[in-house]
């Protein structure tokens, strides 16, 4: 596939507008056009090592979950590894691209992956996702009612301001009188110039409304997953559940106060990664992530929260499997797709 065609198509399977707004996601490295992928290369982080297992399998597309290029560049030298990897990436004529935040939103994505590692269970956003626009053209609804005598001086004059969409009028009955009500949609700043106008006669309108219009919310899209188990198991069966499901040997456990091993499990709140930020303030029994800080492991604990944390990129990366059939599927089995032998965590048990 041509790159240009092949990212059009990521964009489609997840699009990058449900990223936070401070990542860094999308196509980060381009060699000269045109480029075309082949082989596309799968990986949770991008070190040096895992780039040079991709030279060796010839990828001509990293998808790194994590972007490697994260704050901003301000030279491409041979200095430091990041600026290596662009170096690398350019020389054997490799793009690299970058999802991160936006398949920890999305239903297919990192974070629905994670669930499956409690057993049979409903689940829901903790931070659900807005659509990436509003139903209708603009921010903001004004209605007011206005006398039909002054109808068409204060429409004309609406009118000449910039940004005003969906006008309408309507007949009206205020207190016994006839009038129009008139309906807009307009921007953050028409706003404000619709309320001066509005504002420089007092008798011209009555009974203004203005409505802030919100972008509606996606259904089972967003950060972390409040998750109900069908039945309550104990904390010791969760913890065996997890660690087969993340194929790990060893996980960190902080015991929520007065809870047990034997304690039942009924709700679980979860965000792979960091979830501090996520997670904080959830009525949960238990909280799984990858890492917390000590504090908020503290402040969950005294909550009588039991926090398991599996370090970061553990809760991540077994994601990569399934993400290669689901793009295998997605990009109808036009290129080869490999997962990376040589990511892992960074930490490990000594």
């Amino acid at each position: 596939m041509d790159l240009r065609e092949l990212v059009s198509a990521l964009n489609d399977f997840a699009s990058l507008s449900l990223a936070e707004s401070w990542d860094n996601v999308g196509l980060l490295v381009e060699p000269s056009p045109p480029h075309t992928v082949n082989t596309l290369f799968l990986t949770n982080d991008l070190t040096e090592e895992v780039m040079e297992e991709a030279v060796q399998k010839k990828a001509d597309l990293i998808l790194s979950y994590h972007p490697p290029i994260f704050t901003p560049l301000k030279r491409v030298t041979w200095k430091t590894w990041k600026e290596r990897l662009v170096v690398r990436a350019l020389e054997h004529r490799i793009g690299i691209y970058s999802p991160h935040t936006a398949y920890d939103a999305i239903p297919h994505g990192v974070n629905n992956w994670l669930t499956k590692g409690l057993g049979a269970c409903t689940s829901v956003p903790l931070r659900p996702s807005t659509a990436p626009c509003y139903p209708a053209e603009g921010t903001h609804r004004i209605e007011f009612c206005a006398d039909t005598k002054h109808l068409d001086t204060v429409l004309s004059k609406i009118k000449d301001l910039k940004e005003i969409f969906c006008l309408t009028t309507l007949p009206a009955r205020v207190e016994g009188e006839e009038q129009t009500r008139v309906s807009l949609n307009c921007s953050q700043k028409a706003l404000l110039e619709v309320v001066a106008l509005l504002s420089q006669n007092s008798l011209l309108y009555h009974k203004t409304e203005i409505l802030l219009l919100q972008k509606p919310l996606l259904p089972h899209t967003g950060m972390g997953r409040l998750c109900t188990l069908s039945k309550p198991v104990s904390l010791s069966d969760i913890i065996a559940r997890i660690k087969s499901h993340l194929k790990l040997p060893h996980i960190r456990l902080a015991m929520g106060m007065g809870k047990t091993l034997e304690s039942p499990v009924k709700k679980a709140a979860l965000c792979a990664g960091s979830g501090s930020s996520i997670l904080k303030g959830t009525e949960a029994d238990l909280y799984l992530t990858g890492e917390m800080s000590h504090h908020d492991v503290l402040d969950a604990v005294a909550n009588g929260i039991s926090v398991v944390l599996c370090e970061h990129s553990n809760t991540e990366r077994g994601f990569l499997s399934e993400l290669r059939d689901m793009l295998a599927s997605h990009l109808h089995y036009k290129i080869n797709i490999i997962v990376s032998e040589k990511d892992r965590d960074p930490l490990q048990v000594a």
